[in-house]
């Protein structure tokens, strides 16, 4: 069920240079992946706003993971009515203690 409360979704600078970062090497090999991928990833953690809990528990307390692709997990923060994506991470790097 949606929730009843008005959530915004907000990038941290960090969680946006990261997926500023991604979208350039996929462009790279392929502007349109690129386009496509950056759209994709918005489009799921936009669902949060209706779906705060939708991730699964985060590793680090206090934050939930939403696995946007096989490949990329979006750590995030529930703060009162805002949802803080707090990075794009890949999976094959090591997990930071704090984010």
């Amino acid at each position: 069920m949606p929730s009843s409360r008005n959530t915004a979704v907000r990038w941290t600078r960090t969680a946006l240079a990261n997926l500023v970062a991604i979208v350039e090497y996929i462009e790279q090999d392929s502007p349109e992946r690129a386009k496509s991928f950056a759209s994709e990833i918005r489009a799921q953690t936009n669902k949060l706003a209706d779906f705060p809990e939708l991730g699964r528990p985060g590793r680090v307390p206090g934050t939930r993971e939403l696995v946007v692709h096989p490949h990329y997990i979006i750590p995030y923060r529930v703060r009162g009515n805002t949802i803080e994506i707090l990075r794009v991470q890949h999976v094959a790097r090591r997990w930071p203690r704090r984010l």
